[in-house]
């Protein structure tokens, strides 16, 4: 439980000469997730924080409203070498799960999009606003992000291959840091430790992904509540129109002292602007 890397034999080559060594692989492993008992996913992740995954899940997905509508979580086998099947018991009075929703997900999980393809789907089931939150970050601060994100990453300093998300407060201090194959799983898992904390809503707080931002990671920030989100690659448009309409930050390239800010640049505080030659 909890085994998040791999040992598996390899030939290095180097100018030619091979020799046989070792390496240190993410493990990856699916995980289904149930709700009452009804499956309603199947995602390939890297073991450890199944808890916090599947909690983010439910609520960024919109399965729950809030962290209190879960009961309890348990893994479902006997076995403990084989931690792939967790149920998410619902509080006393909260709906159970669609079933015909819970086909969408477990046929689309893969994506880490899950069947959402509506804006106005996720801005109207979203229990929060960001568009009114106070946050003001600025670019010094947002420039300081990847590095310390980079620092927290101990898996992908032995394996090199996988996706983190950061959860940073006003001040650029890390608040929560996760790794997994999955940049979708990052968020959850990030969003899930949230919820368990009872943290939620993240008012005033920014979100890092270690990759590309899409439409599916700014929607599961916005069902946190986080009015920030940066990446250190591209968003893409459908992320780009979402976080607009929402009033959400959103920051694409962050890299070193560069970046572009595709929506709520309002909250980027201390820019000189200079008009385009």
């Amino acid at each position: 439980m909890g085994r998040n890397t791999v040992k598996r034999p390899v030939l290095r080559v180097d100018a030619g000469v091979g020799r046989e060594s070792f390496d240190a692989l993410v493990a990856e492993e699916p995980l289904e997730l149930r709700v009452g008992g009804v499956p309603v996913s199947v995602t390939m992740r890297t073991p450890g924080n199944d808890f916090e995954l599947a909690a983010g899940f439910v609520l960024t997905e919109g399965l729950v409203a809030r962290p209190a509508d879960v009961r309890a979580m348990r893994y479902c086998t006997p076995d403990p070498q084989q931690y792939n099947v967790l149920d998410v018991e619902l509080a006393s009075g909260v709906a159970p799960v669609d079933s015909s929703a819970a086909r969408n997900f477990f046929t689309s999980s893969s994506c880490g999009l899950c069947g959402k393809a509506s804006i106005d789907a996720v801005r109207t089931r979203s229990p929060y606003s960001v568009a009114d939150d106070p946050l003001r970050l600025s670019p010094t601060i947002l420039a300081a992000l990847p590095a310390r994100l980079r620092e927290a990453q101990r898996v992908f300093d032995a394996t090199g291959g996988l996706h983190a998300a950061g959860l940073f407060d006003a001040q650029g201090a890390l608040v929560c840091m996760r790794e997994d194959v999955g940049r979708h799983n990052a968020f959850d898992k990030v969003i899930g430790w949230a919820a368990l904390e009872g943290r939620l809503p993240l008012t005033s707080h920014v979100i890092l992904a270690s990759g590309r931002a899409g439409f599916e990671l700014v929607q599961k920030a916005l069902m946190a509540g986080i009015p920030a989100l940066a990446a250190v690659s591209a968003p893409s448009s459908l992320a780009v129109e979402l976080a607009d309409e929402a009033g959400m930050t959103l920051v694409g390239f962050l890299r070193g002292d560069r970046m572009n800010v595709y929506a709520g640049d309002r909250r980027v505080t201390r820019l000189e602007l200079r008009t385009a030659d």
